[in-house]
C-alpha cells in the first residue's frame, strides 16, 4: 500500500513542485492551503507523513505542528517542516515542537525526496 502525504502548502508552484516530485516516488499526495484545512484533513483521515509549511494564512504550520503532536490519535504522523527562513534557530524552533525533519526553502529536490523517503521508509529510496 502506498504511504499518504499531506502537502500543506499555500503556493501553488512549490505545491505543483511536491506534487511531481513524491507522485513519481509512488506517495497518495493531498493538499490544502490552510492550516485550518490542514487540521480538518488531519483529523478526517491521518496520513502518513505531512509536509508542512511555517508559514501559512490564519493558522501557522507551528500550530498546525502543536496540534497534531498533542493528538494521540496522530502519534505515528511523521511532520517535515519547510520554511524560507532556514536557519539554526527556525529548524531548532521546528524540531523542539515536535517536527521529524526540517527542509529549508528552496530545497534540493534530491534532499527533500530523500528526507521523506526516510521518514516513510526508514531510508532513502
Amino acid at each position: 500500500m502506498s504511504k499518504s502525504v499531506l502537502v500543506v502548502e499555500d503556493e501553488d508552484s512549490i505545491a505543483l513542485a511536491l506534487d511531481f516530485l513524491l507522485r513519481r516516488r509512488g506517495y497518495m499526495l493531498d493538499r490544502v492551503k490552510s492550516g485550518e484545512d490542514a487540521l480538518k484533513s488531519i483529523h478526517e483521515a491521518a496520513p502518513d507523513l505531512i509536509l508542512l509549511d511555517v508559514m501559512l494564512p490564519g493558522c501557522s504550520g507551528y500550530e498546525v505542528c502543536r496540534s497534531v503532536r498533542s493528538d494521540p490519535a496522530c502519534k505515528d504522523v511523521k511532520i517535515l517542516m519547510m520554511t524560507a527562513k532556514g536557519g539554526q534557530i527556525e529548524q531548532r524552533k521546528c524540531l523542539s515542537m515536535g517536527a521529524d525533519a526540517f527542509v529549508a526553502k528552496p530545497f534540493s529536490t534530491v534532499h527533500l525526496t530523500d528526507t521523506v523517503d526516510r521518514l516513510l521508509c526508514g531510508e532513502p529510496a
